[in-house]
């Protein structure tokens, strides 16, 4: 019986495949631009926003010219923004959350309101954090992400108007989520840690005397968080907060949100978004590559050693053999990511705290010998920088945070970048449902009646 199942669905697996094979030579004849790329690799223009700006090259006529990469929140350079916060000694996230959603930085006064607003609305539902807890122990050990994306979802039910789209509504359900969102997460998190680790539960109602970052770690940590460990979190909460409109999770919020559904479902779309391999997970993919390069690089101080084994991973030669150097290159940065630098600053305090200079050297190093050994195997014009996933993996891990969590820790930040998308979406004047055109190239049939339809699979389905 069961073979038989297997078979059928064997062969019809092979069928659809078939089916869904468009011959590459159409898409240039018709001018597709792939993936919402055009043929030089840059995105195709599909919208504006006042939200975030990512620069990473000029453009010349056709010629893409290289340049050091630059970030920026509502026109603010995010190497400015992060200098700022730091110099006062104070974390910034929440600052940074304020800029986002207003357009506007904070004085005193307002950062102070803003933020005792998120302070006093992190605490979760009696009946919704019973049912984070419980029910996470019923569930297959899966990515996090499904059950985050699943939480939002149940937010809708807990919201007396879940469908009430005005502005101002909108606004109580988008603050909501940035502050309940990190509860969330750390009561998923230890859930999930002692369904299928059997580790203590432990469970800490969040704190309205700490910052965003701080509260985190209390609720998976309690008291056992450094400050410097602290101030690293909320820099990363910073620099992935936002990332322009055109990544693929913000991206999904907007084209959502153009429908005109409600805010926990738009949300809960770009939670699905980020989860993606190819988008929210390249911190956890580049700890793989690092302990692979670990156990097989005997010296590393030795540039020479690592440019010889990096250059067999090009070749396919060892680790996954998919020939890729994790944690470099990016969709639009070229000769640098910011956020990449504004880490390293950071990572280099952490290394020496935890006494893992050796491991940060072998890291340093990697960032000076990857894109020359890349332009070699590849080409001269080829460039390929160390993105802001090739040490934010090193400084979750070294404050205490496992590989399973990098990518719904992402989330966190981006919250506020997807909420910010999301408000401008549905307010901007000349707001369209988003619908692109799909170029249909099968030829036209005659249709055929049953009975007179060849049979091309013979094995019955079995259920």
């Amino acid at each position: 019986m069961g073979n038989k199942k297997n078979k059928f669905i064997e062969k019809l697996t092979k069928k659809i495949k078939s089916v869904c094979q468009i011959e590459k030579n159409l898409f240039h004849k018709y001018d597709v631009k792939r993936g919402l790329r055009n043929r030089d690799h840059t995105g195709v223009l599909v919208g504006l926003t006042n939200i975030g700006d990512v620069i990473g090259y000029r453009k010349e006529g056709e010629k893409i010219i290289p340049i050091d990469g630059e970030l920026y929140y509502r026109g603010y350079k995010i190497t400015d923004l992060v200098e700022g916060f730091q110099n006062d000694g104070r974390q910034g996230f929440d600052e940074i959350c304020y800029l986002l959603f207003t357009g506007e930085l904070p004085n005193n006064e307002e950062l102070r309101i803003f933020s005792s607003y998120l302070a006093e609305n992190r605490k979760l539902p009696q009946v919704f954090k019973k049912s984070i807890l419980m029910t996470e122990r019923t569930i297959p050990e899966q990515n996090l992400m499904n059950l985050l994306s699943r939480e939002v979802l149940t937010l809708y039910t807990l919201d007396e108007k879940p469908e009430d789209r005005s502005e101002e509504n909108v606004v109580i359900q988008i603050f909501d989520l940035v502050a309940k969102y990190p509860a969330i997460l750390a009561y998923s998190i230890n859930a999930a840690r002692h369904s299928f680790q059997n580790a203590t539960l432990s469970i800490r109602n969040p704190r309205k005397d700490l910052t965003t970052a701080e509260n985190f770690l209390y609720m998976l940590k309690g008291e056992k968080y450094t400050q410097l460990e602290a101030e690293i979190l909320d820099l990363a909460l910073v620099l992935h907060a936002e990332h322009g409109g055109g990544n693929n999770s913000t991206f999904t919020t907007r084209v959502v949100s153009s429908a005109g559904t409600d805010t926990y479902a738009a949300i809960s779309a770009a939670i699905g978004s980020l989860k993606g391999i190819y988008h929210g997970g390249a911190n956890k993919k580049v700890m793989e590559m690092m302990d692979h390069l670990k156990e097989n690089i005997e010296d590393w101080t030795d540039k020479q050693e690592i440019a010889d084994y990096i250059l067999k991973i090009l070749k396919k030669e060892v680790f996954d053999g998919y020939g890729k150097i994790y944690g470099f290159g990016h969709a639009v940065y070229t000769l640098s990511d910011p956020r990449a630098q504004l880490l390293r600053e950071k990572a280099s305090e952490l290394a020496q705290a935890k006494g893992k200079e050796k491991e940060f050297t072998l890291y340093k190093n990697l960032e000076e010998v990857v894109p020359k050994v890349f332009a070699e195997y590849k080409g001269r014009d080829k460039i390929l920088c160390a993105n802001v996933d090739f040490y934010s993996g090193f400084v979750y891990s070294n404050i205490g945070l496992s590989r399973e969590i990098f990518t719904p820790i992402f989330s966190m930040a981006r919250m506020a970048g997807w909420c910010a998308h999301r408000l401008e979406e549905i307010n901007h004047s000349s707001k369209r449902i988003i619908r692109p055109a799909y170029n249909n190239v099968t030829s036209r049939k005659d249709y055929t009646p049953l009975e007179k339809r060849k049979t091309r699979i013979k094995s019955k389905p079995v259920v």
